[in-house]
Order: C-alpha cells, then sequence, then structure tokens
C-alpha cells in the first residue's frame, strides 16, 4: 500500500513545492492549508504528518498538541525556516520526530528523514498489532480457563454431593443396623438446624453446620461398637472404646478438602465447657458457635434414645439435664434457645 503523507502548510506556494517532491518520491500525499484542516482530515490510514510551525489560527505546536490530546501516533515532522533553539525544545516536549528546513535544497537527506519517520509509523502500527493480538490472545485464554473453571467447579460439586451421599448411605445403612441408633443422625441434624435458625450465622455456615450433624458420628463405621447393645453397664474397656468414635471421624473426613472445618467439628463434639471432655480436653474458649449446638442436640438425643445398658429419660429429665449442665458442659444461651424456641413444648412440660 502506497505510503500516504498529510503536509499542511498556510504558504501555498511553500506546500505545492513540497507535495511535488513527495509525489516525485512516490508518495501519496494530501495538503492543507491550517492545523484546523489537519485535524479535521487526520485519520489512521496516514504514515506522517508534516506541519508548518507559523500559521494562522493553530500554529504547528498548537495542532501537534492537539494531536496528541486525541492519542493520535503519527509521525510529525516539522517544517520551518526557523532555526530557534527555543523552537527546537518545545518541538521535542511535545513529541515532533524531526525537522524539515525550507526552502528544501537537499532532497536526499529529505528524503531520508521521510523514510525515517514512515518506518517509525511502520513500528507503531506492528506494536499495536501486537498488542491486540496480544490483548485478543489473553481475552480468549481468559475465557477458556473461566469455562474450565465452571467445569471443574461443577465437577467438584459433583463429586462432594455424590461423596456427601454415599457416605449418609452408608451411615444410615449402620444406624439402621441398631434399633438403639437408628435415626440419631437425622434427629440431631434436624435439631441443629432449628438451632440455627434463632443464632446469627451465614448461610456458609449453616451448610458446615449441616454437614458436621449429619456425619458426626462417622468414626462409628470403623469401630466395632456391638458392645452397646448388650445387656447391662459398659466396662471402662467399653467406654474407651466408644469415646474413639470422634478422633475416627475427623481422620476419615480429613482427606476431603470440602470437610476440613466440619472435620473438627466432628472431632470435637463430645468435647465440654470446662474442659472434661475427649478425645483432646479442650475448653470453652477452643470450642465454636456449630460445635456447641451439635453438642447439646447429640446428648439431648443420646439422653432421650433408649439404650440396652441405661434407662433414656424423659424429655423433661434431659432439659433439665442440659439445664443443670450449662456453663460446665454446654453453652447456656444455646440451651435457652433450644428448651424455649426450639423446643417449646418440653419447657412447658418441665415448668
Amino acid at each position: 500500500m502506497q505510503t500516504k503523507i498529510l503536509i499542511a502548510d498556510d504558504d501555498n506556494a511553500v506546500r505545492t513545492t513540497v507535495e511535488n517532491i513527495l509525489t516525485m518520491f512516490g508518495y501519496a500525499v494530501v495538503g492543507v492549508c491550517s492545523g484546523r484542516d489537519v485535524l479535521t482530515t487526520v485519520n489512521d490510514e496516514y504514515d506522517v504528518i508534516i506541519l508548518d510551525i507559523n500559521m494562522p489560527d493553530l500554529d504547528g505546536f498548537e495542532t501537534l498538541d492537539r494531536l496528541n490530546q486525541q492519542n493520535i501516533d503519527i509521525p510529525v515532522l516539522f517544517l520551518t525556516g526557523a532555526g530557534s533553539i527555543d523552537y527546537a525544545v518545545k518541538a521535542i516536549n511535545l513529541g515532533a520526530y524531526d525537522f524539515l528546513t525550507k526552502p528544501i535544497d537537499d532532497l536526499d537527506l529529505f528524503n531520508i528523514k521521510i523514510k525515517r519517520a514512515v518506518e517509525k509509523r511502520t513500528y507503531i502500527r506492528q506494536e499495536h498489532l501486537y498488542k491486540k493480538t496480544l490483548e485478543r490472545e489473553v481475552q480468549k485464554k481468559t475465557r477458556e480457563l473461566a469455562e474450565q473453571n465452571i467445569i471443574l467447579e461443577r465437577y467438584s460439586e459433583h463429586l462432594e454431593h455424590s461423596t456427601v451421599r454415599l457416605m449418609s448411605s452408608l451411615q444410615a445403612a449402620m444406624e439402621e443396623k441398631d434399633e438403639y441408633t437408628a435415626g440419631h443422625t437425622c434427629r440431631v441434624t434436624d435439631l441443629s438446624m432449628r438451632i440455627a435458625d434463632y443464632v446469627d450465622i451465614s448461610a456458609e455456615d449453616r451448610l458446615v453446620l449441616r454437614r458436621a450433624a449429619q456425619f458426626h458420628d462417622i468414626g462409628k463405621l470403623v469401630i466395632d461398637l456391638s458392645c452397646i447393645q448388650k445387656s447391662g453397664k459398659l466396662t471402662p474397656e467399653e467406654w474407651e472404646l466408644i469415646k474413639k468414635h470422634p478422633e475416627v471421624g475427623a481422620k476419615i473426613v480429613e482427606p476431603l478438602r470440602f470437610m476440613e472445618r466440619k472435620s473438627l467439628i466432628i472431632r470435637h463434639h463430645h468435647e465440654r465447657l470446662d474442659g472434661k471432655g475427649y478425645p483432646d480436653g479442650i475448653g470453652e474458649n477452643e470450642i465454636d458457635l456449630l460445635t456447641r449446638i451439635i453438642t447439646i442436640v447429640d446428648s439431648y438425643d443420646a439422653m432421650t434414645s433408649r439404650r440396652n445398658y441405661r434407662r433414656n429419660f424423659s424429655a423433661v429429665q434431659a432439659v433439665a439435664e442440659l439445664r443443670q449442665c450449662t456453663g460446665r458442659q454446654f453453652d447456656a444461651e444455646l440451651v435457652d434457645i433450644f428448651t424455649a424456641d426450639v423446643v417449646p413444648e418440653l419447657v412447658t412440660s418441665f415448668q
């Protein structure tokens, strides 16, 4: 494509002479007589702009300043007969590419300066093309990554839900084998979520609470707890075996990244505020809100459920036991919520 040059000079004779020289060297030339004409004529098709400095209305410097404001990055050469240092400094500060003196005596030097300006323009175009190509590639890769992330997130969610369903099925099967524990997990989960309705916790924490409640006893899957079906009291050794299930349960779910927070609740659901619980013997400051909720409802359901080795409590007795153990084993505020709001009929019976 032929190189295109825009020249502005209010002197018709000078402008025509320069146009003829440029045409002779094979350039396509458009001439205008003012700086304002340059601003209305210029577009991205031009390769070089030649400006006279001394023009009415907008001089060469003012024209270049306007071009800069419009982010037009076409090389500008000033055409001038003045050799002032002040002019040169001002032109450089404005970003002028070079000077052409008039009258034009050295045509070879003139043509060399034009060629260099054209090369500069070619470099600028290539740089713009590279940036646009790079931007398109970045946008494309960003879209691809976003699509892959969506696929991975969906797969992760599917895997998470499938894992939860499998674990739930295994645990339900385990509970159904024992008439004394059947339905325990469902009741603990339901009561935990009812307490959560009266506590200011986030949607994320509600999900954590639900999952932790669903699997708080999963450790019993790998522990032989046939002893709980026998008649009579459990031996110290049998109690020690039962007390291992929180720690074992935490280890079962620990490899699952989405169960990271839940594993701690599973491990600590038999801890006490006074530090006399198990397996770690942690105290009040180390037992979080979600764990405290499950501790209450798990204990309540265990107390009111029939066991072969002990007599089950009535609802009234279980509520009394919860209240009696507040501050030492259970969180007092949560016990109040449980007894007054979650199961108000128990409070009425107790009173």
